[in-house]
C-alpha cells in the first residue's frame, strides 16, 4: 500500500513538476514572436481492482499542447496580407503626391512663368530682355518635366528592386515552410506527439509570407500547402516553388512577377494574380498611380510641344523669317516583343494632340493587310487593313524591315513623352512674335466697319501673299469685293452657318462672320459705308512692333488643348487632384485596415499569447501541487518506515 502512495504521489509531482517546467516555458518565451502559449493535458492513470472496487494510481500527462486557432490564424494573415498592400501604396504614392504639390518643384510654377515671360512679349515684342526672358523660361519649363520624369523613373526603378527583395523574401519563406512541414512529418511520427516549437515557427512564416503576398493555406496531414494567385502552389507538403522577376516580354525596361515551378519556364503573373503584402502594393502603385502620372504628364508635354510649335509657325521671327519649331519634336515610344519573329522597327508622329490619351496601346499583325490595335485602358480593338495607322491622335508606320504574322508592338504614346521635351531655338531672334499679315481699315473709312481677329494657318505659310489684299465694300451689292480671283472664300456667320463662295463668286458682306481665303481668317464687324475698304498686308522684313502671333501664343495658355477640354494647367491640376484624392483614400483605408489587424491580432493573442498573471496563477497553483505530491511521498515513506519498525 505505501508503495502504490508512494507512485501515486510520484506520479503527481512529476505532473507537476512537468507544469511548471511548461509554464516557465510559456513565461520565458511571452515576447518571442510567434509563440504560442502552451497547457499540459492531464487525465488520471488507469484504476486497479481491489476487490471492493477500483483503486487510482495517480495521474499522468498525456501531452503538451500548444493554444492555437486557425481560425484566428486565417483572420490575422488575411488582414496582414490586405494591410500591408495598402501600407506599401500609401507610402509609395506619398512620393508622388509630395512632388506634385511642392510649390518650388512642381509642374505648375514653371508653367506659370513660361506664360507670365510670353504675355510680357507682347508687351515687348521687339524687347532683347523680354525675348530671353521667355527663352530661359521655357528652357527651364523644359528642364521641370524633364526632372519629373526622372524622379517618375527613380521611384518606377525604386519599384523594381523592392520587387526583387519582396520575391526573395517570399521565396525564402516556402523554403523554410517546406523544410518545417518534413521536420514536423519526421517529428510527428517518430513520437507522435505535436512538435509545438517547429509549429509556431511555420505559422510565423507564413505570417511573415502573408505580409510579402496574400497567400491561401491549405493543411495536408501535419503539412501546409501554400497558393498563391489563382491557385499556384508555392509549398506542397516538402517540396517548394519560387517567385521571380522577369523583363516583360513586351516591355523589356519593365519588371515582372513570375511563377517558375519545377525547372519550368517562368510564367508572368497578371495583375489578379499578385494581390495583397508588398507585392500587391507595388504591383497596384506602379500600374494605377505610377504609369498613369507619367502617361498625364507626358500627355501634357505633347500637348504643349505641338500647339505651341504649331502657333510659332504661323508667325514670323524678328529677322521677318517663318516661325521654326520653338521646342523640339516629341516621338511615341514604341517597343518590339521579344517573342516577335519577323524584323520590322516601326516609327510613331502625333497628328492630333488633343485627341491623344493617357493609355498605352498595343498593335498586332495577323497576316496579310490584317492588323488590330488594342486600346490598354479600356480594352477596345480597332482592326486596320493597311498600315500607316492612325488611333487618337498618333501615326504609326514601318520604317524598316517586315512583320510576321502574330508580331505585336507596345505602343506609349506619353510614357516618355516628358523626359523628351527640350527647347529648339537657340536664339532669341528666332521667336516668331510676329503675324505674317497685318489687317486694317483705311484712314478714309467712313462707316464703322472693323475687321478683327486675323489668323494665318499652314496653308497660308505654304503659299502666302504676294502683295497687299485689298477688301472695299459695295452698299448697292451688300458684298465684300477684291478678293482672289483664283481662291474660294468662306464665310462662317455668327450663328455657326458656313457657306463657301467658288473663286470668283460675289461674297456678300455679314457682320460678326468670319471669313476665310487661302488660308487667311478674319472677322468683319460693324456697319461699313460704300467705298470703306479693309487691307491684308504681307509682313516683311523686321516685326519688331508686330505682337498678334505672341497674342496667340499666350492664349494657349488657357486653351482647351489637352484631351477632354483641359488646359495645360488643368490637366497638371487633375493630375494632383487625382493622386491626392488617392492618398488620402488609401491613409483612410489603410488607418481602418490597419485597425482590423489590430483587433485580429489582439484577439489572437487573447486566446494564444501568453499572459504573465495567469502564467503567475498557474505557477502558483503548481508549487501547491507539487509541494501537496511530496506530502503524500512523505506519508508514505512515513508509513512504510512503520512497517519496517513494527517489532
Amino acid at each position: 500500500m505505501g508503495s502504490d502512495i508512494l507512485n501515486i504521489g510520484k506520479s503527481a509531482l512529476n505532473a507537476a513538476q512537468i507544469g511548471i517546467s511548461v509554464t516557465g516555458n510559456n513565461i520565458s518565451n511571452a515576447s518571442s514572436a510567434g509563440y504560442n502559449r502552451q497547457v499540459i493535458s492531464q487525465s488520471a492513470a488507469a484504476s486497479q481492482n481491489v476487490g471492493f472496487g477500483y483503486l487510482g494510481k495517480g495521474t499522468q500527462v498525456t501531452s503538451i499542447e500548444r493554444v492555437y486557432s486557425a481560425l484566428l490564424a486565417k483572420q490575422v494573415n488575411v488582414s496582414q496580407a490586405r494591410s500591408s498592400e495598402l501600407s506599401t501604396y500609401s507610402s509609395q504614392i506619398s512620393s508622388i503626391n509630395n512632388m506634385l504639390a511642392d510649390s518650388s518643384a512642381g509642374l505648375s510654377p514653371a508653367l506659370q512663368d513660361f506664360f507670365d515671360s510670353v504675355q510680357d512679349l507682347t508687351n515687348n515684342p521687339g524687347s532683347a530682355s523680354s525675348r530671353q526672358a521667355m527663352l530661359s523660361s521655357s528652357e527651364a519649363l523644359a528642364s521641370r518635366f524633364q526632372s519629373l520624369s526622372s524622379r517618375l523613373t527613380e521611384m518606377e526603378n525604386s519599384v523594381n528592386s523592392q520587387l526583387r527583395s519582396s520575391t526573395s523574401l517570399v521565396n525564402s519563406y516556402a523554403q523554410q515552410i517546406a523544410s518545417l512541414n518534413d521536420s514536423i512529418n519526421n517529428a510527428m511520427g517518430a513520437t507522435g506527439k505535436t512538435p509545438n516549437d517547429l509549429m509556431d515557427q511555420r505559422d510565423l512564416l507564413v505570417s511573415k509570407m502573408s505580409s510579402q503576398i496574400k497567400t491561401t493555406i491549405v493543411q495536408s496531414g501535419n503539412s501546409y500547402n501554400v497558393f498563391v494567385g489563382n491557385g499556384l502552389p508555392l509549398v506542397v507538403d516538402k517540396e517548394s516553388y519560387s517567385l521571380s522577376v522577369v523583363n516583360s516580354p513586351t516591355d523589356s525596361t519593365r519588371l515582372e512577377v513570375a511563377y517558375s515551378g519545377k525547372g519550368g519556364t517562368p510564367i508572368i503573373l497578371g495583375e489578379n494574380s499578385v494581390t495583397g503584402g508588398t507585392l500587391g502594393g507595388l504591383v497596384q502603385f506602379r500600374n494605377h498611380s505610377l504609369d498613369t502620372t507619367k502617361n498625364q504628364l507626358g500627355q501634357i508635354a505633347i500637348s504643349l510641344t505641338e500647339t505651341f510649335n504649331a502657333q510659332q509657325k504661323l508667325g514670323l521671327d524678328l529677322n521677318g523669317n517663318a516661325g521654326v519649331n520653338y521646342f523640339n519634336t516629341i516621338s511615341p515610344t514604341i517597343k518590339s516583343n521579344g517573342n516577335n519573329t519577323g524584323n520590322a522597327v516601326l516609327t510613331g508622329s502625333f497628328t492630333d494632340a488633343s485627341a491623344v490619351t493617357t493609355s498605352d496601346y498595343t498593335l498586332t499583325y495577323n497576316g496579310g493587310t490584317n492588323y488590330s490595335v488594342k486600346r490598354l485602358s479600356d480594352g477596345t480593338t480597332t482592326n486596320y487593313t493597311s498600315m500607316p495607322i492612325t488611333i487618337d491622335g498618333v501615326s504609326i508606320s514601318v520604317s524598316s524591315g517586315t512583320m510576321s504574322s502574330g508580331d505585336n508592338f507596345l505602343i506609349q504614346p506619353t510614357a516618355d513623352a516628358a523626359r523628351q521635351i527640350s527647347v529648339s531655338i537657340t536664339g532669341t531672334d528666332q521667336i516668331a512674335a510676329a503675324s505674317p499679315l497685318i489687317a486694317a481699315k483705311s484712314s478714309s473709312n467712313t462707316g464703322s466697319g472693323a475687321i478683327s481677329n486675323l489668323t494665318v494657318n499652314s496653308a497660308y505659310m505654304g503659299s502666302p501673299f504676294s502683295s497687299a489684299l485689298t477688301l472695299t465694300y459695295n452698299s448697292g451689292t451688300g458684298t465684300l469685293n477684291g478678293f482672289p480671283a483664283t481662291e474660294a472664300v468662306t464665310v462662317k456667320t455668327s450663328s455657326g452657318t458656313t457657306t463657301t463662295y467658288a473663286a470668283g463668286a460675289a461674297v456678300p458682306y455679314t457682320a460678326g462672320a468670319t471669313y476665310t481665303v487661302a488660308g487667311a481668317s478674319f472677322t468683319m464687324g460693324g456697319t461699313p459705308n460704300n467705298g470703306d475698304s479693309f487691307t491684308l498686308t504681307p509682313s516683311t522684313g523686321s516685326s519688331s512692333g508686330n505682337n498678334t502671333n505672341a497674342l496667340l501664343l499666350a492664349k494657349l495658355q488657357t486653351a482647351s488643348t489637352v484631351s477632354g477640354n483641359k488646359s495645360y494647367e488643368a490637366a497638371f491640376a487633375q493630375i494632383v487632384s487625382a493622386v491626392g484624392n488617392k492618398t488620402s483614400e488609401l491613409q483612410v483605408t489603410g488607418a481602418a485596415e490597419a485597425t482590423l489587424l489590430e483587433q485580429a491580432q489582439a484577439e489572437m493573442e487573447s486566446n494564444s499569447g501568453v499572459n504573465l498573471d495567469e502564467e503567475a496563477a498557474n505557477l502558483l497553483r503548481y508549487q501547491q501541487s507539487y509541494q501537496a505530491a511530496a506530502k503524500v511521498m512523505q506519508i508514505a515513506s512515513q508509513m512504510f518506515d512503520t512497517l519496517i519498525n513494527i517489532r
